[in-house]
Order: structure tokens, then sequence, then C-alpha cells
């Protein structure tokens, strides 16, 4: 029997409800209404062995497509700014564009608390699918959306023609918002961003709100909704949600060469490497060393920062681990001193981490504002 779209966007939007029973009935309606393969193309990628292989519909013959354009992944669109419709062969480099999971567009949906008539400006535009949900809840004149990329803006305006939605779209760098059409009730991002930008700050309406994943260069990310007070200071408290999205492009790490390890000095470590593989050890370790990015190695984990090519990286030396730390920057010196924090607060998740910001200075905390704290890169 040949696949049936229809049947295939119920059984989605039934998979993705049954996962999170609290998700708002409103928001398992548009991930059935909102015909997914409109969007995805005729051509994404998918990591094969290292690679990036193209994979198209005409090969693997409609019914099989349909099936993966309904199942809850990511198909990456874009690799470093290349079309999956324009690759020849596999390619290596980084996504720069995908078609996000649905339960992760509805998830941060629902995080953000829309709700019919609030006017939302959309970060991240990308195959017009996360925007298509949106115009379904609160109706097309209520959203404006922007895109970095200007071939995937134009291939989402006509996704979303087709689709029959009509939002507000812009092409720009969306870390500056979208002037022309503020002010916004919420501002929700599909990319995430290591600070807040302040024109994000400007653009809200009184009591509006931000939604977006606060993440960094070792990826590590927590998801939060900021609500704006009357002295211009956004508050919140992050989401207990394991999940991320792409960093938006101007907040990417430079690309750098091979890294190439350096013995510097030597002492053993206070706090074992392995916490850097719990979620929120990993996000407390990103806050104490904000311009590092994180790697593995055989023999342990390797952080280099980017700003001053300082280096640490640990190795087991059979009761416990060593680390070589080289540069100005005593990477593993400042990792410790948070983990130590983290854990004497009784290493919570990141429900117990919230932040306060405004488009000069912005704090990542742990249980209250006077406790445990960390400024963000601005």
């Amino acid at each position: 029997m040949p696949a049936d779209p229809t049947a295939l966007r119920q059984a989605l939007a039934e998979e993705i409800a049954t996962a999170n029973p609290t998700l708002d009935p409103a928001w398992h309606d548009a991930v059935a209404a909102v015909p997914r393969e409109l969007f995805v193309g005729d051509a994404v990628f998918r990591l094969t062995g290292g690679v990036w292989e193209p994979v198209r519909r005409a090969e693997v013959g409609q019914d099989e497509w349909l099936r993966m354009v309904y199942s809850d992944q990511t198909w990456v669109t874009q690799i470093d700014g290349r079309d999956a419709a324009d690759a020849t062969g596999p390619v290596s480099g980084s996504p720069t564009s995908s078609a996000t999971l649905p339960s992760l567009v509805v998830r941060t949906a629902q995080v953000a608390q829309l709700q019919p008539g609030q006017k939302v400006l959309e970060v991240g535009t990308g195959t017009g699918y996360s925007t298509a949900v949106l115009c379904h809840r609160l109706g097309a004149g209520n959203v404006v959306s922007i895109e970095y990329d200007p071939g995937v803006a134009a291939r989402a305006a006509v996704h979303l023609h087709d689709a029959g939605h009509t939002p507000t779209l812009a092409v720009g760098d969306g870390l500056q918002g979208c002037t022309e059409h503020a002010g916004y009730d919420a501002i929700i991002a599909t990319c995430s961003v290591r600070s807040i930008p302040p024109s994000w700050f400007w653009q809200l309406n009184d009591g509006g709100s931000i939604t977006t994943t606060i993440s960094g260069w070792m990826l590590a990310a927590g998801l939060i909704r900021l609500v704006l007070d009357d002295e211009g200071t956004a508050h919140g408290r992050f989401t207990d949600d394991t999940i991320t999205y792409m960093l938006a492009r101007p907040h990417e790490r430079p690309p750098s060469s091979r890294v190439f390890r350096l013995d510097g000095d030597t002492r053993s470590t206070r706090q074992a490497p392995g916490l850097l593989k719990e979620w929120a050890g990993k996000f407390v370790a990103q806050l104490a060393a904000p311009s590092a990015e994180f790697m593995t190695i055989e023999s342990g984990i390797v952080l280099r920062d980017v700003a001053t090519g300082s280096q640490a990286w640990t190795e087991s030396d059979g009761e416990g681990a060593t680390v070589h730390q080289h540069g100005p920057l005593r990477l593993w010196d400042q990792v410790e001193d948070a983990l130590a924090a983290w854990q004497k607060a009784g290493a919570p998740d990141l429900t117990e981490f919230g932040m306060t910001a405004t488009p000069y200075e912005q704090t990542v905390w742990i249980g209250s504002p006077t406790g445990p704290n960390w400024r963000l890169p601005i």
C-alpha cells in the first residue's frame, strides 16, 4: 500500500504527544496539519561513516522518502553552505541548515508559552517547517521570520506559499532581530547563541519573552525562556531538556587547524574528566571556559582555547587522571573550580540553573542569582 502523507503526519503527531504528555493539543494539531514533505525538498544529507551522504527522493522512491520525512528526526539540508540538492557525492563539514526534528520544534514552542494573538519573531526560518507550525497555531499575520542565508530563505518562501501560509519573511542576521517589524511579544530562536543579542531586548514589547538555547564552543546547551521585567532585565530558568540547535553562524567558533597536544605543566586532576560527559557537567565547564572548544581523544579529553591557543588535555594514570596545561590560561583549573562549585551545590541538573540578562551583562547561576555564577561572553 502506498504511503499516505496524512496518515503519516497523524502518526508522527501521536508519537510526539505520547512521548511528551504535557504537550499542548494545539501543537499536536499543528504537527498533524503541516505537510513536512513540502519543506524538506528533494534531497537531504545523512551521516554515514563520518561523511555526509546525499539522499535523494528520486533514488529512494516516494514511499521511503515519506517515511523518512515523517520520522521524528532532523534532516540536514546544507553542509558548510552547500545544499544537499547540489551535492554529487559524500561531503565532509558541519551542518549549516536543517529540517529540525518536529518534536523539538513543538517542544521549543511550548516552552515559549506562545498564545494566539501574540506577535512572534522567529530567528532562523530554515526550511520553513517550524515557521508553518507557528503560523498554524498563531496565525500567519502574527509571525515574522528571519533567515541568514538568502538561498535558504528563498526556498522557505516557496515552501510556505505552497503550504498556504503567508508570514512576514526577512533575510538578514537574525542576531540583529528584525527592526522594521518590531515590537514583539516573543522571540523564539531555532539556532543556539552564546549569549542573548542586545537587539532582541530592544525589540521586545513590555513583558515580552525570549526562548532560545544557550550554547557555546564545547557544544553544551540549555533551553531557556527569559521574561523581560519593568526594568529591562530578563530572568528565567533552564528546562531539563537535553537538546540543542546549531549555533547561529555569527556565533560559530573560528575555523582551526589540526590540534597537537602540548605538554605544558602537568599535575593530577582533582575533578574527574568524566564529569564532562554529563550534560550539566559539560555545560558548567563551558561556562567556566567560554572560548574553549572540547574534543575527545582515546586517553581522555582536550580543551583548546580559541582566543589564546591555551590547551588542557587529560590522560589516565592508572589510579586517576593527569592533566597537561599549556598557554596563558589554565583551562583545567578554571573548569575544575566550576565543577567543584557545581558539586558543592549538589551536582544539580539544568532545572536548578537560571539566568539574569541585560543587553550589557548576562549571568548564568545555580540555585539563585547569589549562588555560583558565571558571566557569558557578550
